[in-house]
């Protein structure tokens, strides 16, 4: 296929099989998305990079429940093509301009045996493609419920791939290396335990998915604008290396209930043959729409410290009280309960946080476990578990936002729905109120275990319109959102920028829970962030959790080091030094790094990248000239060669470099850091070493 520098339009008659195919390329020329309709008048689609094949004849269209389907005898009826070019603002990023540059086509598809009409709208950027089916409103199609989509995507061969399993509930796994056609052995073993999951396919597998062919073209396949719409997965047939679309059913096993007119969200692929291009990628926010909120001079970034890891630990606990085998809200008497000794939401506690936080310039304390109902909160399929405003006897509500405000700092509150979403909803606009009356302007919500409605699943189209309701009505009282256990984000923030933080993957707390595998997060920025910013909780300072928890034998896989470079390669507008203030004042020369970086950028350059091995990315931050570069190591001891010319010609700056000991071990020595100053200009060259599961991080300012 001859490369071409502006997108094209072919019109093809093979009079043989009567295929109608039309071409669209991206401004660059280098990725061309073929879109086609076969003599039986179903559509499909094929994806070339530099003159490769990437996906190949792959089908598009849906089987309708009690209806005809959507998947055959189409006639195209008109298409549209046009370009679109423009740079836009974030709120927070990871650069303070984004463009959003492509060229669009509009195929409008009609079917001649029910005259309904569907759309596919197309658009090719320079690192991949996105592609949605539109339903506009007509006389044939009102109410329908989608039994499957059929959407493919047919790889080329047997590529490597990172994967955790298709699921419904979780995306909490370690991420798995393999090939395509090895999935299906290594299934059982990559499904590990957790507190809600339900798989469905010894070959499904979650978005978005990172791959890598053997001849060094990456491709990622996930999606964006995920509105009133089930979650994707992907199932993959091995013997011909398609991937089918699977769509995350309700409780009654029914996909997407539609109302013409809708659209789906964008099913994407991104391509490359440099890694770092696909960490660049703006392509999923570029998908979903423009800011909606008028003022959102609210939403400000956030670095903070909290009560949360020395419960995960088993250090402390989130219950009051030992006394009760159930609680009832608003019968239980918790004046005269006996006290556990263990309790973390404390004044006294929180108040030693918020000294903490004040001293060392931190935004906000987290505490967890400040309300009643922990007792019983998890494993019973409770609806009423928990009202959101009601504090245990030893937190004072008013008392700690006063001596948080005498310091500065502002209080993050927590709510955790135990998956009761319908008694979260019930009670969601007094929970608001209730922070605004006491000056929270942040939330981490909790979606811990099955859902309530029982039956329910995570990722289902109800749950879907659930999330997207609590960040609107977030947004009412100008409260920014950071969900976990909610679905994975893709790129919806730009559109509510109050969505400020998520979870929705394995993040620290499982090194907590016998650890993550020491490469984990140099593939997670491949993955799960392709759609948002994750709430990682780094800046674990003690390996060794039994020295939290003498019954806790869990090991944090990690150096220090590479604790302290998440922060810059595990970008979030939201970031936690989770670690307790006791274990930073032992090392506070490195947790000097946590204070110093900055959590908002105005530029990002992505220096090293291979997924599962090592990332390499210096930040500017916002406002500033100072930058900082972080680096995350994976599978084993590698020497890192960088260089400075990111930073001003004219400028001198100072480096302060943050890196593994010679003799650090992620496991064995993990606290075994070296830490050195440098002048360092434009020209300088730095060549560092990494261990496994080590790294290395560099604040530099400008002089």
């Amino acid at each position: 296929m001859k490369r071409q520098s502006i997108y094209i339009l072919l019109l093809t008659l093979l009079t043989c099989f009567e295929v109608i195919a039309q071409q669209l390329s991206s401004p660059d020329g280098d990725v061309v998305l073929e879109i086609s309709i076969n003599s039986n008048g179903t559509p499909s689609y094929q994806l070339f990079f530099k003159d490769k094949a990437v996906i190949k004849s792959s089908k598009l269209g849906f089987t309708l429940k009690e209806s005809e389907n959507l998947d055959n005898g189409f006639i195209i009826l008109d298409s549209e093509t046009s370009t679109f070019d423009e740079t836009w603002k974030p709120v927070w990023g990871e650069e303070s301009e984004i463009r959003n540059h492509y060229n669009e086509m509009l195929v409008k598809l009609k079917q001649e045996s029910t005259g309904r009409l569907m759309n596919i709208r197309l658009r090719v950027f320079d690192e991949g493609v996105g592609f949605r089916y539109e339903f506009p409103e007509q006389p044939n199609l009102g109410h329908f419920i989608i039994e499957d989509e059929k959407t493919q995507f047919a790889m080329t061969g047997d590529h490597t791939a990172f994967w955790i399993p298709g699921d419904y509930d979780t995306q909490e796994y370690d991420y798995t290396e393999s090939r395509l056609s090895e999935i299906r052995e290594l299934m059982d073993k990559s499904i590990t335990e957790n507190l809600s999951q339900k798989s469905f396919s010894s070959t499904g597998v979650q978005t978005s998915l990172m791959m890598k062919t053997d001849d060094g073209i990456y491709i990622n396949i996930h999606e964006a604008a995920l509105i009133d719409y089930s979650v994707l997965h992907l199932e993959l047939d091995d013997e011909n290396m398609v991937f089918n679309a699977w769509l995350t059913p309700d409780v009654q096993g029914t996909k997407p209930y539609m109302i013409a007119p809708a659209n789906t969200p964008w099913r994407t692929v991104m391509v490359s043959d440099d890694a770092r291009d696909i960490l660049a990628s703006r392509m999923t926010y570029n998908l979903n729409d423009p800011c909606v909120l008028e003022d959102t001079s609210w939403i400000k970034p956030v670095k903070y410290v909290g009560v949360w890891w020395e419960m995960i630990t088993g250090k402390s606990s989130w219950a009051y009280t030992n006394d009760f085998k159930a609680v009832k809200l608003g019968v239980t008497e918790y004046g005269t309960a006996t006290p556990n000794g263990t309790h973390g939401a404390t004044n006294k506690r929180v108040k030693e946080l918020i000294d903490f936080a004040a001293l060392h310039g931190f935004d906000g304390v987290l505490v967890e476990g400040w309300n009643v109902g922990w007792e019983d909160w998890f494993g019973h399929s409770k609806d009423y578990v928990f009202d959101f405003v009601t504090p245990y006897p030893d937190f004072n509500v008013d008392e700690i936002q006063a001596y948080a405000k005498s310091k500065g700092v502002e209080m993050i509150m927590h709510h955790e729905t135990s998956s009761s979403v319908r008694n979260y909803e019930r009670h969601l606009d007094a929970a608001y109120q209730f922070m605004k009356d006491h000056g929270y302007n942040a939330v981490k919500s909790g979606y811990v275990g099955d859902i309530l409605p029982r039956g329910e699943n995570h990722y289902s189209q109800w749950m879907i319109n659930h999330y997207q309701y609590a960040i609107e009505k977030a947004a009412d009282y100008e409260i920014m959102v950071n969900a976990h256990e909610a679905v994975r984000p893709t790129g919806i923030a730009r559109t509510y920028p109050n969505l400020i933080g998520n979870e929705s993957a394995r993040g620290t707390e499982y090194q907590a829970f016998g650890g993550s595998k020491p490469n984990h997060v140099t593939v997670l920025p491949f993955t799960r962030l392709i759609g948002g910013p994750m709430d990682y909780t780094p800046g674990i300072f003690e390996m060794d959790i039994s020295k939290l928890n003498p019954n806790n034998n869990s090991h944090v896989n990690s150096t220090i080091a590479n604790q302290l470079a998440l922060y810059v390669t595990m970008y979030s507008p939201l970031q936690m030094a989770a670690d307790l203030p006791e274990n930073y004042n032992k090392f506070l020369d490195a947790f000097q790094f946590i204070k110093d970086v900055a959590v908002d950028w105005d530029k990002s350059v992505y220096l090293e990248a291979e997924p599962g091995s090592y990332i390499t990315i210096a930040r500017k931050a916002k406002g500033t000239n100072n930058w900082f570069v972080g680096n995350v190591n994976g599978k084993q001891t590698r020497e890192s060669n960088i260089s400075l010319d990111f930073l001003d010609k004219d400028k001198k700056y100072t480096a302060t470099i943050y890196a593994d000991a010679k003799d650090a071990n992620y496991k064995t020595n993990p606290q075994a850091y070296t830490i050195r100053k440098m002048k360092v200009t434009n020209k300088t060259k730095l060549s560092l070493n990494s261990v496994e599961g080590g790294g290395y991080a560099i604040s530099i300012m400008e002089e």
